[in-house]
């Protein structure tokens, strides 16, 4: 884990990863996160990209935060992989939301349906909640289903995190021949077991640029925290921007560099 130094302690807003990297996948913000995200927020604006609804943002995220609106208004979401966007003032404000059109959506589901056909696909003997999920923004698929963490905790993470150790190739294979069948939209082999559908040129690096946008924050003032800047990775895209980018392994990991930061 690289230690900020000097340049990075000077880094006007941080912009973090939600699911790896904040939090275990879909589950909730740990108490001793949120206070380093108090203490964080005292000093620097922060911002959060994830591929969870903005309902599920508030939920996992926002709710277990417990923050004063003087700090929320320096915090800003960008959930569904940046295709909308969140800030406080005098409450959760949209700025942003790009829906995908009501053909755009079935047609995404459509071609689900026809890849998993044409490959044989066999679905888990269980699944839990809904395995392809129109969230308006963006198509999802999760192999396991969208509600595996909120209904089992710590052992749906597991199985996510077994799931994907055994069918990585098999995840890819879908992704790439879903977004053979879909080239005006753009498919990301996201988290442990779900694959995104968005529009063409919407990702991490796209709310980077947003941020820059909306914000009025250059990048260069910019660092970008995440589980998966590795090529392949979800957050590999925000390295397009030119952000600054600090990898970690996991919450704990995130948690030492936001102390870091702080000493600094």
């Amino acid at each position: 884990m690289p230690r900020p130094n000097k340049t990075l302690s000077k880094k006007k807003l941080i912009v973090f990863d939600l699911d790896g990297t904040l939090t275990e996948t879909k589950s909730d913000l740990e108490a001793d996160m949120a206070e380093e995200l108090r203490r964080l927020l005292k000093s620097k604006q922060v911002a959060v990209i994830g591929g969870g609804t903005y309902q599920q943002f508030k939920k996992q995220f926002v709710s277990r935060l417990h923050c004063p609106p003087a700090l929320l208004s320096r915090l800003y979401l960008f959930p569904t992989t940046a295709t909308s966007f969140y800030r406080y003032r005098h409450g959760w404000k949209k700025v942003y939301v790009h829906e995908l059109s009501a053909i755009e959506r079935k047609a995404i589901k459509v071609a689900f349906n026809e890849v998993l056909q044409a490959i044989t696909y066999v679905h888990p003997k269980k699944v839990y909640g809904k395995v392809i999920e129109d969230r308006k923004t963006q198509v999802t698929f999760s192999a396991l289903g969208q509600d595996i963490v909120a209904q089992l905790g710590n052992k749906g993470v597991k199985m996510k995190e077994e799931w994907v150790k055994k069918n990585r190739p098999l995840k890819v294979k879908i992704a790439r021949l879903v977004q053979k069948s879909l080239p005006k939209l753009h498919v990301h082999a996201s988290g442990f077991t779900s694959i995104d559908v968005t529009r063409k040129g919407i990702d991490k690096a796209y709310g980077v640029r947003q941020i820059e946008k909306k914000l009025h924050v250059k990048i260069k003032d910019m660092v970008f925290i995440g589980d998966a800047l590795f090529p392949g990775g979800n957050d590999y895209a925000a390295r397009k921007s030119g952000i600054d980018c600090i990898p970690v392994k996991g919450p704990q990991d995130t948690k030492r560099v936001i102390s870091s930061i702080l000493r600094s």
